[in-house]
């Protein structure tokens, strides 16, 4: 999917939201007896119409074995072509090891995009870069706690480390491949953020559960084609634990969607 379909996707649907699936077999309703994928093809089903984008968390899957990557893999092939697909794993090792994470991404999953850790630098991020029509995911500013021990880091040139990050990796790739985490929980910074990268779409975990602030995310981080996918997880996938669980779940997606066209409302140039 291109920055021109997606952002199409985003006016048609007056959202810009993402459902993360971090599918949990212990938090699911009990009359569903673990059945992974029938829940996740219920949680698509019910909010397919208000998001753009779906983000299965790969180590819910994994844990599962064998059978969690076919799981995995018919999970995405479900979402479809119509929606954005994040494979939410935070890879990044030498080239030679992320040219095997990136096929496993891009070509056994067939997923859109793939989240990265820029750690180890431009050779581990460039093998995500070389598939033309997908996406490469970069950890910039994350919204949990622990960001405080690194990201904030100052560097010789008084930029904190996140800075670095981004400013650094816009040299490799391109806002029509390249997009970057950015934590709700850091909403205050996200001025600065779009200061360092005017073009590029941050994905945007942290609304819901970790209490993140969706209209300062949009008022300091949207920019002309919208540029943000806000994603929710556990508020959307647990909102209820009952038979009605879907519904629930279509609940809780349609009033972030709501505020969402709001936000396009008032802050899309």
């Amino acid at each position: 999917m291109t920055r021109v379909e997606l952002f199409e996707q985003i006016k048609r649907k007056q959202s810009f939201l993402c459902v993360g699936l971090d599918t949990d077999p212990g938090k699911m309703p009990p009359h569903l007896n673990g059945d992974v994928l029938a829940f996740n093809k219920a949680i698509i089903d019910a909010t397919r119409d208000l998001c753009v984008a779906y983000k299965p968390n790969t180590a819910f899957y994994e844990a599962l074995g064998l059978d969690g990557m076919r799981i995995l893999k018919e999970t995405i092939d479900y979402i479809g072509d119509e929606h954005f697909t994040i494979a939410d794993a935070k890879r990044g090792d030498i080239g030679n090891t992320s040219r095997y994470y990136a096929s496993f991404a891009f070509n056994t999953l067939g997923a859109d995009s793939i989240t990265v850790a820029p750690y180890m630098g431009s050779d581990s991020v460039g093998p995500f870069l070389e598939y033309e029509g997908k996406w490469t995911i970069l950890l910039a500013l994350t919204s949990n706690k622990g960001s405080q021990d690194f990201q904030h880091a100052s560097q010789n040139d008084g930029q904190p480390l996140y800075a670095k990050v981004m400013t650094r990796a816009a040299e490799w790739g391109s806002a029509d491949q390249l997009m970057f985490v950015c934590g709700a929980t850091q909403a205050e910074r996200f001025a600065e953020l779009r200061t360092l990268t005017p073009d590029h779409f941050f994905l945007v975990p942290g609304i819901g559960a970790q209490g993140g602030d969706l209209e300062g995310v949009c008022k300091h981080g949207m920019n002309d084609h919208c540029g943000l996918l806000v994603n929710s997880s556990r508020g959307i996938l647990y909102a209820g634990d009952g038979e009605d669980f879907a519904k629930k779940a279509r609940a809780s997606a349609l009033d972030l969607q709501t505020k969402m066209a709001d936000a396009l409302k008032k802050y899309l140039p």
